[in-house]
């Protein structure tokens, strides 16, 4: 009597129907982010994701219809555990607190350097431009728009005010990101005073 050699195999996570397996989606989720930081975004595929966590590459794209998608879902709930939104009732003292601990957050978790690439991936194709302006930084400027609204609402700006102070926040930390200068948190508090409107002979 022969018996077949067992071969080694990968079990295989699927979906249910047309919602998501918790399972399956926890499985792709931490195979993603291990292999971000392991690789950086520009090593980061749907196949190795697939691979690594024994599911469908259908069901992946079904879920995250890019790269971009997935690197997204892993840097919010990344984000979401690291980093506060601070309410001191100062609009200079919760920018500081908030672009602190965003930078910080940036410097020492792999999303940061993986965001570096996102950022250069939208720069070269549509669907990665895509992910970034339309599904990426809505979500995430949200938390700095929360901050200057309730400044407004206190009566420390103008609401109007609100959406240029916020591209001047983003343009000020995306370009200390991008060019490595993350470790100058010196810089913030002067910068923050300006966006926010205060002198610096002013105690905010």
């Amino acid at each position: 009597m022969t018996t077949k050699p067992k071969t080694a195999s990968v079990r295989k996570r699927t979906s249910i129907g047309s919602r998501r397996n918790p399972e399956a989606e926890a499985a792709v989720l931490a195979a993603a982010r291990g292999l971000i930081s392991e690789k950086g975004y520009t090593g980061f595929s749907v196949e190795e994701v697939a691979r690594r966590a024994g599911a469908g590459k259908t069901t992946i794209y079904r879920w995250y219809p890019t790269k971009a998608d997935l690197f997204i879902a892993i840097y919010t709930t990344e984000r979401s555990v690291s980093v506060a939104v601070p309410d001191t009732g100062k609009l200079v003292e919760d920018l500081v607190q908030y672009t602190t601990s965003i930078w910080r957050f940036w410097a020492s978790h792999p999303a940061g350097s993986a965001l570096r690439g996102l950022i250069a991936e939208a720069q070269g194709t549509p669907e990665a431009l895509s992910a970034l302006r339309d599904r990426f930084l809505p979500d995430r400027i949200a938390d700095v728009r929360r901050i200057l609204a309730d400044a407004a609402t206190r009566g420390e700006l103008g609401l109007s005010e609100v959406d240029d102070k916020v591209s001047l926040w983003v343009g000020f930390s995306w370009f200390k990101l991008l060019v490595g200068e993350l470790h100058e948190e010196e810089k913030i508090r002067p910068i923050m005073m300006q966006i926010a409107g205060v002198s610096a002979t002013v105690k905010s």
